[in-house]
């Protein structure tokens, strides 16, 4: 399992989107780890998901980031 917080937030990704993020640059690849870190550290929601089932918290927050990006560019 990744360490660096690229990898995790990159492994808690589906596939298509894993492959489409790590096809960007690093800085991008670096700020959106970023962000879904503050989502897993924020969110009272997750924390309870992450007590059940910690990959699945992290693939929720993953998927929230990678929708606040989309939300952003339309």
């Amino acid at each position: 399992m990744p360490t660096d917080p690229v990898g995790r937030f990159l492994a808690a990704l589906d596939p298509e989107h894993r492959e489409a993020v790590g096809a960007r640059p690093r800085q991008e690849q670096e700020r959106l780890a970023a962000a879904w870190e503050r989502e897993l550290e924020t969110d009272d929601e997750l924390d309870t998901l992450d007590e059940l089932s910690p990959p699945a918290a992290e693939e929720e927050a993953a998927r929230r980031v990678l929708e606040g990006e989309t939300d952003q560019t339309d």
